[in-house]
């Protein structure tokens, strides 16, 4: 049995496959996604974070353009997208709606995850709506893709999604409940795998093809998901979904592989923070705000006393104290002229000075790393 339950995430992202969604019809299985709500609900009432990653936008749309049942070009694949997305988006409002929970539609690409300052601005996006209690439903933003540009498919752009926003949970919904050492419909007696914790060459060689249909991952892909999440500090697990109520099975101590990360999810992304961004910037705090900090708050504009150099929102900073000493390092909220301007300031005044509602805190604490993680 594996060491990690539901219960104990906070934040959970849930990955949807487009066999699951739709049909061979190109129709939205509206009875599984309506129980699928079902189980959201219960999680939401259990005060946890909910996320959904959904493919099938293209599943659905083709459909209605009359390009069912053929091989599509980039073209066709993006205006398909552009129809079914409406009509998915109309699906989750459906289902959801029916408990008051608001759906939020995100549409994001490769880029968004990757580059720096999109991806800060994704997170602090997603981050908003999930304070506000809605459930953000995400997709691959293939109306704008292209080949060279997409993930292609969404088990790892799920993976994504759950380190951006520090998820402690990621539940790949597929038509298998788990990882077994061999394809099970070719060999039933193959072992299963409760648990995983750490992705070996002998582990990725149990990865099949995937299934012929509607559906574009495989094992493949999901272990290469369940790399990006652990290294994020995520737990992942691999369920079966053709049944009604996947998560509350899962709730229920039911059978899947959960791939297990050394780290906690926060713990994960300041290390990202700390030892993979080099610094464009630096801040000069005074001694109340490095006390502030080693204490695990954010630094305000009030404390900081001089800012040096040219960096953006989103660019990762030096935190130095007035003894020159490296405090942290984290991801800026203002760029240098506008941190400049609101230096030694009180939160209450950054409208008046900047003109518009900005953030309270120049780096956020989560978006910060201390020296001895920078070590």
């Amino acid at each position: 049995m594996s060491g990690f339950s539901l219960q104990q995430a906070k934040r959970i992202v849930i990955k949807i496959g487009s066999a699951l969604l739709v049909d061979e019809a190109g129709h939205v299985r509206q009875g599984w996604l309506n129980a699928l709500a079902d189980d959201i609900a219960v999680l939401k009432r259990m005060g946890k974070d909910v996320l959904v990653v959904s493919s099938g936008s293209i599943a659905v749309g083709r459909r209605h353009l009359g390009l069912a049942g053929q091989s599509l070009k980039l073209e066709e694949k993006q205006a398909s997208a552009a129809t079914g997305q409406i009509r998915l988006a109309h699906a989750y409002q459906q289902a959801l709606g029916h408990y008051e929970i608001t759906v939020a539609q995100i549409l994001v690409t490769l880029a968004d995850t990757e580059e720096r300052r999109r991806h800060l601005n994704a997170r602090n996006t997603m981050l908003q709506l999930l304070s506000l209690g809605a459930v953000p439903v995400i997709n691959e933003n293939d109306t704008v893709a292209t080949e060279e540009i997409r993930y292609g498919d969404n088990d790892r752009l799920a993976a994504r999604v759950a380190t951006m926003v520090s998820a402690d949970a990621l539940i790949l919904l597929s038509d298998i409940d788990g990882l077994y050492a061999a394809d099970p419909r070719k060999n039933p007696d193959a072992e299963h795998f409760p648990e995983v914790t750490q992705i070996t060459e002998e582990i990725e060689a149990m990865a099949g093809d995937a299934p012929e249909g509607i559906s574009t991952g495989g094992m493949v892909t999901k272990l290469a998901a369940a790399k990006i999440a652990v290294s994020g500090g995520c737990h992942m697990a691999i369920a079966l979904g053709t049944e009604k109520h996947p998560v509350q099975h899962l709730l229920d101590g039911g059978r899947c592989t959960w791939f297990r990360p050394g780290d906690r999810p926060m713990t994960a992304r300041k290390k990202w923070i700390a030892g993979t961004l080099k610094t464009v910037g630096e801040v000069v705090v005074d001694a109340g705000a490095a006390k502030a900090l080693m204490a695990g708050k954010s630094l305000l504009p009030a404390g900081i006393r001089k800012v040096a150099g040219r960096f953006d929102r989103g660019d990762a900073i030096q935190v130095t104290d007035m003894d020159g000493r490296k405090v942290a390092v984290g991801l800026a909220a203002y760029g240098a002229e506008e941190a400049e301007r609101v230096i030694g300031r009180k939160t209450s005044e950054i409208k008046d000075i900047l003109g518009y509602e900005g953030r309270m805190e120049m780096i956020h604490a989560d978006d910060l790393a201390l020296q001895d993680a920078v070590e």
